[in-house]
């Protein structure tokens, strides 16, 4: 399972639960069990508006104790650190160098604007391409390519799909990895009104 996959799933699992916790919330605080006649959770305190998720007895419960205010504030800092690392970690990082593989087979290190150059002048001189620009993402060993086309007015994207493969694969043998999952963004030119007069 990828890094992508496994952040949704984490994400909608964190959001179901949240999404849970809100509506029983909701229905203590809305009175929705005494409305309705329906049975609160086994367990649940707020099962009526005049009731508090957490008792006044258990809000100050520790609050005395030398340890609570430190404990509660390296828990809190520690939470929000683990949430800026997540969020860096879903950053799309692209590596300053790659590694390439020579005729002789021996690893060499490239830059990745020399490489992420050298592909986006073969899509400009694609027909039909009016403006393009090209990236390497992910590990130096195996990375993708990110690709941004913008395509000429009247220009279809199957008729640069041919000529976008023999590039992409051109770049795929002369760095010498043995895949190169591509994904490509597509966008097409717009004439600006001009004015005649």
């Amino acid at each position: 399972m990828d890094h992508t996959k496994t952040n949704r799933i984490v994400l909608a699992l964190l959001g179901l639960v949240l999404l849970g916790g809100g509506l029983l919330v909701l229905a203590g605080g809305a009175d929705i069990y005494h409305r309705w006649n329906l049975t609160s959770p086994a367990g649940w305190p707020l099962n009526a508006s005049g009731k508090v998720l957490i008792p006044p007895a258990d809000q100050t419960r520790w609050t005395d104790m030398s340890w609570w205010w430190p404990a509660s504030i390296a828990a809190l800092a520690l939470l929000l650190l683990l949430a800026l690392a997540w969020l860096l970690a879903q950053r799309r990082r692209h590596p300053r160098q790659l590694t390439v593989t020579d005729s002789s087979e021996e690893a060499v290190t490239v830059s990745n604007l020399a490489l992420s150059d050298a592909l986006t002048t073969d899509l400009n001189l694609l027909p039909g391409i009016r403006s393009a620009h090209a990236l390497f993402y992910g590990p130096r060993t195996h990375p993708h390519a990110r690709i941004s086309l913008t395509l000429r007015t009247g220009t279809t994207p199957e008729q640069v799909l041919a000529g976008l493969h023999d590039a992409v694969e051109q770049a795929r043998r002369s760095a010498g990895w043995d895949n190169l999952p591509t994904r490509v963004d597509l966008s097409v030119a717009r004439h600006s009104p001009h004015r005649v007069e």
